[in-house]
């Protein structure tokens, strides 16, 4: 399963001079989502990479070095900070408390599955689950990448609202990311050596200017240089505010314990759980191991979980494996981990210098969008070579409705949530948690099943016995 033909020792095949661009690729790659949750829930955007840099160098000590993962910012909690906080930071605190909590349900079921087995925790979850669920991350993402990309557009999501606020829109700035997608493509396709190792950052750079050109001519906006040495001090209770514009502590905080926020958290936890499972069989298939056994679930899920917790306990929200750097290892082919430990420590420095976060913050979000509209078509791709290397028999109507029921609900429910009150608040399910639940649901109740867990061999997840 997965290519392996790719580079596993960059530090010997390219050198570490080419080895750390790999690494800052892969910043740039997980930047744009990681800051994006530090924006929309009001948390420091400095604490949030240090969490996810920090949070990635342990996922790769409990896995032993053996995962081509980084852990950044998820997006699956946005909803319960906005259920316990709602951008009130007075209340961050209950919310990094919730978790805290959040990744102890990590380390409860990796307990679990070292006591019984991974065996029983993977009959929930063969191709025909895992498979349809890696599209639909992809599928899920791409609307975020689409709103970048039509931001300044009069097409785009908040175009009333930048009419209304007096700016101006630009009908012709998606151009910059028309030509990022067109630069990524070119160097994958026809670049040779390290052009075709580093298509997401030369990407980057070539749209970067061309965005500058763009807004020197008035088709796009110009980018704002005003702010780069503006040290923003956190308004969050307790945080540590020390430092300048050049160099800073990044603003820790404490958290704080809260009953309806550890429930909404932890409820959350578990349907992140599913993601996780399904982003480590998108990884072992773009690199072709079988990583759910070697290093094993138990290790991956103590990483993500401990990981998680620890940006709790310092004021970051939590941590997920990055789809979006799965994306790169696919479109690179370089499956060293020792990149993305590089990748790691570079956002642990990069956190504590705040002009180096305020240049980043610069980039047009036109070329977030571009990038990102690549990233997430590669990970729906991975699903789809999930379902076909692993010999899905489609020829099965048990099947067909599994992955039907997954593709239809992951889609439909992101537009109408299922809400549950539970005492004050609401707890939300949106579609990836219900493609989620529905497909194991099916798939546990529902005869014939078609495959067992093999963990025998290295390559793929499932071995499918006994096809009809």
């Amino acid at each position: 399963m997965g290519n392996n033909n790719g580079i596993i020792d960059a530090r010997k095949e390219l050198g570490m001079g080419k080895t750390f661009l790999l690494g800052f690729q892969h910043v740039f790659a997980m930047f744009g989502a990681t800051v994006l949750v530090p924006l929309l829930t009001g948390l420091s955007v400095s604490v949030t990479l240090f969490c996810a840099g920090i949070a990635t160098l342990w996922f790769h000590f409990i896995t032993k070095g053996k995962v081509p993962i980084f852990l950044g910012s998820s997006f699956a909690f946005l909803a319960a900070f906005a259920t316990i906080a709602n951008g009130d930071p007075n209340l961050l605190p209950f919310a990094t408390g919730g978790i805290v909590c959040a990744g102890g349900v990590y380390v409860v079921l990796a307990i679990l599955i070292h006591v019984f087995g991974v065996k029983k925790v993977m009959r929930l979850f063969p191709p025909v689950v895992t498979g349809p669920i890696i599209i639909l991350i992809g599928i899920n993402l791409s609307t975020s990448a689409l709103d970048n990309i039509l931001t300044n557009h009069p097409l785009g999501k908040y175009a009333n609202d930048i009419v209304a606020n007096g700016g101006t829109l630009y009908p012709y700035a998606f151009l910059i990311a028309v030509f990022a997608i067109l630069v990524i493509i070119a160097c994958n396709i026809w670049g040779k050596g390290m052009i075709k190792i580093l298509p997401i950052l030369i990407g980057i750079i070539a749209s970067y200017i061309f965005a500058l050109i763009f807004g020197f001519l008035g088709l796009a906006p110009k980018i704002d240089f005003s702010n780069l040495f503006v040290h923003h001090v956190s308004q969050i209770p307790n945080s540590i505010n020390i430092g300048n514009a050049f160099v800073a502590i990044p603003p820790f905080h404490l958290p704080q314990f809260r009953a309806d926020a550890i429930i909404v958290f932890v409820v959350v936890a578990l349907a992140a759980v599913i993601e996780h499972i399904g982003d480590i069989a998108a990884i072992g298939g773009t690199c072709g191991k079988n990583f759910i056994n070697n290093p094993g679930l138990t290790r991956t899920l103590l990483g993500d979980g401990i990981g998680t917790s620890l940006a709790g306990l310092m004021g970051g929200p939590a941590n997920t494996t990055y789809s979006e750097n799965t994306g790169v290892v696919a479109l690179t082919g370089v499956y060293d981990p020792f990149v993305l430990r590089v990748a790691a420590v570079i956002a642990i420095v990069l956190s504590l210098f705040p002009f180096v976060d305020n240049f980043i913050n610069t980039i047009p979000s036109e070329i977030i969008g571009g990038v990102s509209f690549v990233v997430y078509g590669l990970i729906s791709a991975v699903g789809l070579r999930t379902l076909v290397e692993n010999r899905v028999n489609f020829n099965s109507m048990r099947n067909i409705i599994v992955a039907a029921i997954i593709l239809v609900s992951g889609i439909a429910f992101n537009y109408t949530k299922i809400s549950i009150p539970v005492g004050t608040v609401n707890l939300e399910f949106g579609g990836l948690a219900c493609a989620a639940i529905f497909g194991i649901v099916l798939n546990a109740i529902l005869p014939g099943k078609d495959y067992t867990f093999d963990d025998s061999k290295d390559p793929g997840v499932i071995d499918l016995v006994g096809e009809n």
